[in-house]
């Protein structure tokens, strides 16, 4: 038995901003797969580290990849969940551009990275992304169900009233 999704959730066509958002989220989500891969291949070849420093570290970032990759491809979709997962990923990657810049001496990484996740921030907090993901909770969306009066039990408490002393 096949349910259909959740209105609610997706969208036809999400705009293009986040679309972007998006494509750039997945390909951040796929790149964590691409290195745990790589830090898997490098302890199945023998390299002189501890066991839980290369599987461990590739597990982490295979789960971790696999997630936000999810999240990328919810908004190139219409999902509106994949919002969350992408601007979560980007307020936590945040701190690593800035220690690429900083504390690492790597700027040729941080700068990238920083300027990636700035891209994906401005384009998920677009008004036109904001538009499409706040659509489902307006006002006149939806006409309210009322229950019938059928439905309705009055309330058998009795009032209580304050005494005057």
């Amino acid at each position: 038995m096949q349910t259909s999704p959740d209105p609610s959730s997706r969208s036809a066509r999400p705009p293009t901003a986040v679309r972007r958002g998006g494509a750039i989220v997945a390909l951040e989500g796929l790149a964590a797969i691409v290195i745990a891969v790589v830090l898997w291949i490098h302890a199945a070849g023998g390299a002189d580290e501890s066991f839980i420093s290369s599987y461990g570290t590739g597990a982490w970032f295979a789960i971790l990849g696999a997630g936000v990759l999810a999240g990328g491809l919810a908004l190139i979709t219409g999902r509106r969940w994949g919002r969350a997962i992408a601007v979560v990923a980007q307020i936590l990657l945040i701190p690593v551009a800035f220690a690429l810049l900083t504390d690492s001496g790597q700027p040729e990484y941080g700068v990238p990275l920083l300027i990636v996740v700035i891209v994906v921030l401005v384009l998920l907090f677009s008004p036109s992304s904001v538009r499409w993901l706040a659509a489902d909770y307006a006002p006149d969306a939806e006409e309210p169900v009322e229950p019938a009066d059928s439905d309705r039990t009055p309330s058998k408490r009795p009032v209580k009233r304050k005494r005057k002393r």
